[in-house]
């Protein structure tokens, strides 16, 4: 009885779990009311009843027995989850992937001690170490960081990092850092300037350069500085000769971020009139030692970095790299002159004395050559057969922190760019020296909340002197320029901030003042920037500002110019209208004008017709202010800014840079005045390893910077009837269009990582021209 009792009550318990009918043995027909076979039955529940409980008493012991890890993967630049990351505990089987939000789990582990790993490409491996107890859950927060910034191992939350944005009231702010300055580099080149070279606002339709131009100004208005320091070169090239390549000092590995303004630029850089680039230099890493190794097809390369051990509160980090490239363009290129390279070392030293004072030191050495004596015999005089060119620079830094309402930097720098250039009969072909001692101190306090007061201070001491000579059948030595002196630029700025309308209105004052002991001309520059933050998340922004650069020591004690050259004088008035239609995605809409006037020419240079008669330009024609002109346009950019499936962005500029010459009366488009420019940039992590990027760039095309004419139809060919004109600027190279895709791919262990870069340049197959000279006529 009792036997018969049990199962029923347990059957109906039974029933409502699993019933009957759904009982593997349902095979048994319940035809009849035989207690035989019923009680068989019932047997057959009640012991497939003990079997259930078993496997769930099984089952909440081994969870119970078992503990799991939870966390969460956030970007350590601005706090934002990644997706996709592969999570797996070193020297076992159990991995994952984070979600959408970042999150991850990894379940019914024993207890014991872990190292759990998470890398993804673009971003530093990071492992971290755990212990579980029996049925513990840990959660974790990890931090990846880009793997070109500084390593941290914890979560540094920014919001102003969102787009990248560099200054509140500087228009023209737009910063590159971590994988875009490698993707943008191109495997080929790996160089950061060339990556800003995809940056809206700026147009360079030449493969062989990293300078670009700046709505349609010259390279050289283009200040760039390195950690509160303006550099005299920074780039890697053939000074004294017409035609040659560059790639900069910069060294991507050590390279922390790279912001351009090119519309009404902050008012502590100073000496420049187009805009200006800041380049920071990364520290190494406290806590371990790290190295990496590189090689692609233009160099080869070494990069260190770790603690310093003899004091706990320092860093250091250091990388080399010598180019091979010449080598391979001897073969191929039909120009010998682009056939150059280079190797450099640089370095930083960063020691936080106590929670105050930080001091850091930053070395960089270079050398830039070529050597054509293989070919002495094709070489004429005047063409160039070796060139060594050095490039030398120390800049000790001091961070002084007080109460966290003031900040201080302090910069003394030195720097050297020497070159000497020889022809094959072994004779010189020119020479210069370049030297300079700099000094700097600027502050920021926050004397309230919102609105602080920047100045700042500045000295320079340069030295120049140096000397270009040419051969002619006619006398065995022409000097074509000489020149030589000192001069010392000092400078002040200041600029105010101002919060009203509830923090929805914010303005910025400002100005410098600079003055040159060589042409003891001193100028002042006002700046002044305005933000409105509108309904549905739209935001107005104004700019307006003048600015001043110098000429050169070499252009003011040259026998082609004299020391009574003024400086060229910029006002730039800029406006822009931004809608954020997610917290990830932005429109913006820029215009803007620029004024120029007293810019540095030489209206005698060219050959041309002046009414049907060839004019014969004299042999050093002379430097003038005499060019002035404006640049005008406005630009249109869509970005994604985010670590979660597509990022980049698309934009389009329209601009038109004009010239006239007072002297001669002539106008003319600029000599790099383009039109339209149309850049894309797409990067998208397609596994946890394997990213792919592309970069799409378009130009309509710069001027052919001579007097020339051609009978229609016109089309660049070699073979085309080029005629001298009696206009300058009037013709120009096809349009230029070049498609780049990348992909990366990593592989990951607990204690190194490789990633392999393959990149198909041109993908198009497009054939893309650049102006070389204008050899005769």
């Amino acid at each position: 009885m009792r036997f018969q009792r049990e199962p029923k009550v347990f059957g109906a318990f039974l029933e409502k779990i699993w019933p009957v009918n759904n009982f593997p043995f349902r095979l048994f027909k319940l035809k009849g009311s035989g207690n035989r076979l019923k009680s068989g039955i019932w047997r057959i529940c009640w012991l497939r009843g003990l079997c259930v409980l078993g496997l769930l008493y099984v089952h909440t012991i081994t969870a119970k027995s078992g503990a799991e890890i939870t966390g969460t993967v956030l970007n350590d630049q601005s706090s934002e989850p990644v997706l996709n990351v592969e999570v797996q505990l070193a020297g076992r089987s159990e991995r994952t992937r984070s979600d959408g939000a970042g999150r991850f789990t990894i379940g019914n582990l024993p207890s014991g001690d872990y190292v759990i790993q998470a890398s993804a490409a673009g971003y530093f491996s990071i492992n971290r170490e755990f212990h579980l107890e029996p049925s513990q859950t840990v959660q974790l927060e990890v931090a990846l960081t880009p793997d070109h910034l500084q390593h941290w191992d914890s979560v540094s939350v920014n919001s102003s990092l969102l787009f990248n944005k560099t200054d509140e009231n500087s228009l023209g702010g737009f910063t590159l850092a971590g994988s875009d300055v490698k993707n943008l580099g191109t495997v080929l080149a790996d160089d950061p300037l060339r990556a800003l070279q995809a940056v809206p606002g700026v147009t360079s339709n030449n493969d062989f350069e990293a300078r670009f131009s700046v709505h349609g100004a010259d390279p050289d208005r283009v200040g760039i500085y390195l950690d509160g320091i303006q550099l005299h070169q920074a780039i890697h090239t053939l000074e004294g000769t017409a035609t040659s390549g560059s790639n900069s000092i910069f060294n991507s590995d050590v390279t922390d971020r790279l912001s351009l303004y090119d519309d009404a630029p902050p008012v502590q850089f100073g000496n420049n009139s187009a805009g200006a680039v800041d380049v920071g230099m990364r520290d190494g890493n406290p806590d371990k030692y790290l190295f990496r190794a590189t090689a692609n097809f233009a160099y080869a390369g070494f990069m260190a970095e770790g603690p310093l051990r003899v004091a706990t509160p320092c860093s250091w980090i250091a990388a080399f790299r010598k180019s091979y490239l010449q080598y391979v363009l001897q073969q191929e290129m039909t120009d010998p002159a682009m056939s150059f390279g280079f190797q450099d070392v640089q370095g930083r030293f960063t020691c936080k004395v106590n929670s105050n004072n930080t001091l850091t030191l930053e070395l960089i050495d270079g050398n830039t050559g070529i050597d054509l004596s293989r070919i002495r015999a094709q070489l004429g005089s005047n063409s160039l057969m070796t060139s060594d060119q050095t490039l030398n620079l120390g800049n000790l830094g001091w961070q002084y922190v007080h109460n966290g309402d003031l900040l201080v930097n302090t910069h003394v720098a030195w720097s050297r760019d020497s070159f000497a250039n020889v022809n094959p009969m072994s004779a010189p072909l020119g020479s210069g020296d370049y030297n300079e001692w700099t000094w700097n101190t600027s502050a920021t306090w926050m004397w309230n909340e919102k609105d602080p007061l920047n100045v700042g201070i500045s000295a320079r001491r340069i030295h120049d002197a140096g000397y270009l000579t040419q051969y002619n059948s006619q006398s065995p030595l022409q000097i074509l320029n000489q020149y030589g002196g000192a001069a010392t630029l000092t400078s002040g700025f200041i600029d105010q901030g101002w919060t009203g309308l509830n923090g929805r209105l914010h303005v910025t004052v400002g100005g410098r003042w600079d003055r040159n002991s060589l042409d003891a001309i001193s100028v002042v520059s006002p700046q002044a920037g305005l933000t409105l933050r509108l309904p549905f998340s739209t935001q107005l922004q104004l700019g307006w500002g003048q600015y001043a650069q110098f000429p050169e020591v070499a252009q003011l004690t040259s026998t082609l110019g004299r020391r009574g050259l003024l400086p060229i004088r910029t006002t730039h008035t800029t406006a822009a209208i931004e809608r954020r239609l997610t917290e990830r995605v932005r429109v913006r809409a820029t215009f803007y004008n620029r004024q120029d006037r007293d810019l540095l020419y030489q209206p005698f240079l060219d050959p041309r017709l002046i009414n049907g008669a060839v004019f014969v330009p004299p042999p050093n024609p002379l430097y003038e202010n005499s060019l002035r002109g404006y640049s005008r346009g406005f630009e249109f950019l869509v970005q994604r800014s985010t670590v979660k499936g597509l990022m980049g962005w698309v934009s389009y500029a329209y601009g038109r840079t004009m010239m006239r010459d007072g002297a001669t009366g002539d106008t003319f488009p600029s000599d790099f005045d383009q039109r339209h420019t149309v850049t894309s940039y797409l990067s998208y992590r397609i596994r946890p390893t394997v990213n792919l990027s592309s970069r799409w760039t378009y130009g309509s095309g710069y001027p052919l910077p001579a007097f020339l004419s051609v009978k229609e139809p016109y089309t660049l060919s070699w073979a085309s009837p080029y005629l001298l004109g009696d206009q300058r600027n009037q013709l120009r190279l096809p349009a230029y269009q070049r498609l780049d895709i990348r992909v990366s791919k990593s592989w990951t262990r607990s204690k190194w990582k490789k990633t392999l870069y393959a990149e198909v340049i041109n993908l198009e197959n497009r054939d893309n021209y650049r102006f070389d000279s204008l050899d005769g006529y």
